[in-house]
């Protein structure tokens, strides 16, 4: 029987060293774990089990992580983790647009990638102490579902983006700096934090180029302000 508290993490990577690695080092620090070599396999698991979290390897044969990240962001709220060779920032940062929750490049060391781990498992829990719907303008955003919507659809929220919104709507009117920002979604490039930024005003702003909610403090950092 699967304990309440003990999560289950789906790591899937082509190469075979990698998986094991991962899966002996994650099941001897209190997580189950199941294994996939590709996405098809990922996909088969994905549809028989729940999963807390899934690891996904970005360069696989036949369909990339990239792609598996965009399909499975479209019909649900699945924390993952990208891990990546790619060390240009360009390329982590497409991983971030497509609806991922953290990437760490390649090599890395498990100790980071299970802090890694905790961190976003740690916000998603601590987002249950909130309203769980917030009104922004004709927006509606359910943090609860880790979802928006509005009069062109429903849209979904990272982890990442959900723990910002949540430690704005708890300041709102304070000035958050890039700095501060970078330590709550655990991402370290600047250019991160303005694609989020971006990213945030795109759901929830009316008209995204004129942000009437999430304000930029020119040379400072960003407000939010809410209805």
């Amino acid at each position: 029987m699967i304990q309440e508290d003990k999560k289950h993490i789906l790591i899937v990577d082509d190469d075979d060293r990698i998986r094991e690695l991962l899966r002996e080092y994650l099941q001897n620090n209190n997580f189950y774990t199941t294994t996939a070599k590709d996405s098809l396999d990922a996909k088969k698991k994905i549809s028989l089990l729940k999963f807390d979290l899934i690891i996904l390897d970005i360069m696989m044969p036949g369909q990339s992580g990239l792609e598996l990240t965009r399909e499975i962001k479209e019909k649900s709220d699945q924390p993952i983790i990208l891990l990546t060779a790619m060390g240009e920032t360009s390329d982590r940062i497409s991983g971030l647009e497509t609806g991922a929750d953290d990437y760490l490049p390649k090599p890395f060391e498990p100790k980071e990638l299970l802090l890694r781990i905790k961190n976003i498992l740690k916000r998603i829990k601590s987002g249950k102490n909130l309203n769980p719907v917030l009104k922004f303008g004709d927006i509606r955003v359910d943090l609860e579902k880790m979802s928006i919507k509005s009069k062109k659809g429903i849209t979904k929220l990272n982890t990442a983006e959900k723990a910002l919104l949540e430690k704005m709507i708890l300041s709102v009117g304070q000035i958050f700096q890039r700095d501060q920002i970078s330590q709550i979604i655990k991402l370290t490039k600047e250019r991160a934090v303005d694609v989020m930024i971006t990213r945030l005003r795109q759901k929830i702003e009316p008209d995204p180029k004129n942000p009437k909610y999430l304000q930029t403090v020119r040379g400072n950092g960003y407000v939010l302000w809410t209805d």
